[in-house]
């Protein structure tokens, strides 16, 4: 049994506090909002943030992050990219012993086009860091706190770290955990994945059908695999759970944030407005910034990448953009 803390009681950090709790370890949730730690402390429940489902009893919250760090060697990050930064420079603060550092974030910086992880060794000092995994792959909070089949992907440069992480979060009933090495790619292919759902949710948007999204989901893994490998990710990562998995569900499911983020843009509204409007943070459209820039930097071809970017910062209508993929040269597959 493990004490495991986790940075962010949002719906993702407690699903798996659900399933560290189910595998009888002691898990510790940090939030800064009182009201949702007193929840989860007094009645197991995180409504706000997962409407169904309950926290074991295993699963404790704290509103103090030093109580966090010093809680355990294993902390899980599961904050948004936007607020990384300063999480970390929290964490960094209060620190005093090696930890591994498992993060559960999906982005890339715009500006700096960096990693998560290279984000964590950026900021944290390194005598601190005792490993860096990556847990990622098709999931939905939604689905594993209600315990319904699911499969991810533990990814490490260190095969011994992404196979202690495997073992803590592997459920025989619910949570299957594979390993894997390729960072780069993994962290690569979870960032990307959002800008294509943000696409696959204009399409839905502007009321076209099946035919369009598998289109679209084919083109995105051409676009990808010319990403991730001129970025220093391997091919092969593209077609496993942290690429294609990922794409899949991402671009098919309502439960999909981005995928939302991208109905609303189709039907009118601005970026500003959108976000606005939703509770949980659309990580594509920070996204899209850095890889629609990455792309002109490697003279890459990326036209979808470049559609959501006109719709989103350009202000361009999402049926044109459409009409201008339809109209581009014909070329062979």
């Amino acid at each position: 049994m493990e004490k495991i803390s986790i940075i962010g009681a949002g719906s993702w950090g407690s699903a798996l506090a659900r399933i560290l709790g189910d595998n009888h370890h002691q898990v510790l949730l940090y939030d800064t909002n009182e009201s949702t730690v007193n929840e989860i402390n007094n009645f197991h429940t995180n409504l706000a943030k997962l409407p169904i489902g309950e926290l074991p009893f295993e699963v404790r919250a704290t509103t103090s992050i030093k109580d966090a760090i010093d809680f355990t060697d294993i902390i899980i990050l599961c904050v948004p990219t936007k607020v990384l930064r300063s999480v970390l420079h929290l964490i960094n603060e209060n620190i005093t012993s090696p930890k591994l550092f498992i993060n559960t974030s999906k982005g890339l910086e715009p500006d700096t086009y960096l990693r998560v992880s290279e984000v964590v060794y950026a900021i944290i000092n390194h005598q601190f860091i005792k490993g860096f995994v990556a847990l990622t792959g098709p999931t939905h909070a939604e689905e594993v706190i209600r315990q319904l089949p699911t499969t991810i992907c533990s990814v490490s440069t260190n095969k011994e770290d992404a196979k202690f992480v495997q073992q803590i979060f592997n459920n025989s009933t619910y949570f299957r955990v594979y390993t894997g090495s390729d960072l780069i790619g993994s962290e690569l292919c979870s960032a990307i994945k959002n800008v294509y759902a943000i696409a696959s949710g204009m399409l839905e948007g502007c009321g076209y059908g099946d035919n369009a999204r598998a289109g679209l989901i084919s083109r995105a893994l051409v676009e990808m695999k010319r990403l991730v490998v001129a970025m220093g990710g391997k091919e092969d990562t593209i077609y496993g759970l942290t690429g294609i998995g990922d794409l899949v569900v991402t671009t098919t499911s309502h439960y999909s944030r981005n995928f939302q983020a991208g109905v609303k843009l189709a039907k009118g509204s601005n970026l500003a407005e959108t976000i606005a409007s939703m509770s949980m943070v659309v990580e594509g459209a920070r996204t899209v910034e850095a890889v629609y820039d990455v792309s002109k930097k490697l003279n890459l071809s990326t036209p979808i990448i470049d559609a959501v970017y006109s719709v989103i910062y350009k202000q361009q209508g999402v049926k044109e953009v459409v009409a201008e993929l339809m109209n581009r040269a014909l070329k062979d597959e």
